[in-house]
């Protein structure tokens, strides 16, 4: 099988995430924080040097970077512990279901206002277009880096500029970027990751960093290994926000992709981006073939085959041998702006073990659904 599914999750872990996972499942099982003995110390040391290094990774302070249980517990967090009843909030539609479920639930219960920008005729979203919708009451703008339906980069950096100085929260998805692409995260007040994805991190582990300006209450109240006196939940960062057990092996395992990251991130985002060039440039090339991505730096490519549905093309290309996603990708807002809400889309998401060769085949076995061969 040629794994072309890597914007859900990636395939390819590096050898040193898997050992490091095994190695701390084997040995160290123990429960962080919780106790004085020397097994619970150590595991603490790791977990911690895991904060600070994913800190130092993010431009964040180590006690305002969280600990989730992936990226979707990372936005809830964000956007239900920043809430402000009766206050504004501005998104767009190229927003994950992670993002608009939680607001949708916000604005249908009549908590919050709630603003959504659709991309212009080019399938684009400018930063004015966003800072425009911005009212007095406005207290959060909710905006991801990168499409997972079409690999599009949207302008999180200026308007990240823009609401610096301001009163507004900006909270920027960072899933499809978090690994492959680099911000000045200075200007995002939360930033949630998604380290299964570009960071090649184990599933079940997600982060959430924060400014000075933000200050969420937790979603989750419970043991935290401080203040156990109190039936009061903690006030003090990062324990009031990390309540229960936190998945140690799983946090050993980031910090060993991070480390990695820092190694090869950047020949890896290269390799992603030539990948991508290389595949939109062949699959333009197919008659009968309509491509929705523009831009394929991210390595993701969307499209449909004449008038098939994307299920249906993607069970033929399963039967062909490849892996990939078809469907609504968790964003319908974006396919009721594209007129897919019916078809879905075709979606093949590169990563860095995908080669060139593979591109090939699979562009040949597209042509071959087309009718073209």
């Amino acid at each position: 099988m040629i794994y072309f599914d890597n914007s859900s999750t990636t395939l390819y872990k590096p050898p040193e995430v898997i050992s490091s996972v095994a190695a701390t499942l084997k040995n160290l099982s123990v429960n962080a924080g919780r106790s004085g003995h020397s097994l619970a110390i150590k595991a603490a040391t790791a977990l911690n040097n895991t904060r600070t290094l994913a800190a130092n990774f993010f431009g964040c302070e180590p006690e305002r970077t969280i600990f989730t249980y992936g990226c979707t517990d990372s936005l809830n967090l964000a956007i239900f512990g920043s809430v402000k009843r009766g206050g504004h909030v501005v998104t767009t539609a190229f927003e994950h279901n992670s993002v608009l479920r939680p607001l949708y639930r916000l604005s249908n219960d009549g908590q919050i206002e709630l603003t959504v920008i659709y991309p212009d005729e080019n399938g684009e979203i400018q930063g004015d277009a966003i800072l425009g919708a911005v009212k007095r009451n406005t207290y959060l703008v909710a905006m991801n880096s990168v499409s997972n339906v079409t690999g599009y980069s949207l302008p999180v950096e200026y308007v990240g500029k823009a609401l610096k100085d301001t009163k507004i929260l900006f909270l920027v998805d960072g899933a499809q970027s978090a690994g492959y692409r680099k911000y000045d995260y200075s200007l995002f007040d939360m930033y949630a990751v998604a380290p299964h994805k570009g960071l090649h991190a184990p599933q079940g582990i997600g982060l959430l960093t924060l400014s000075e300006k933000a200050d969420l209450a937790p979603l989750r109240y419970g043991g935290t290994g401080t203040m156990s006196q109190s039936v009061s939940q903690p006030t003090d960062l990062p324990e009031s926000l990390e309540s229960g057990t936190l998945p140690l092996p799983n946090i050993v395992g980031l910090f060993a992709s991070l480390c990695h990251t820092e190694r090869e991130g950047n020949a890896y985002s290269e390799r992603i981006s030539m990948l991508g060039n290389y595949f939109l440039g062949r699959i333009k090339e197919i008659k009968g073939v309509k491509v929705y991505t523009r831009d394929p730096k991210a390595g993701i490519i969307s499209f449909n085959v004449n008038n098939l549905g994307s299920s249906e093309v993607a069970d033929k290309l399963d039967r062909h041998g490849f892996c990939l996603r078809s469907g609504l990708h968790c964003a319908p807002l974006l396919h009721k702006s594209y007129g897919t809400l019916n078809k879905g889309m075709v979606r093949a998401s590169l990563g860095i073990d995908n080669t060139f060769a593979e591109i090939d085949l699979f562009v040949d076995a597209v042509d071959n659904i087309a009718g073209n061969l």
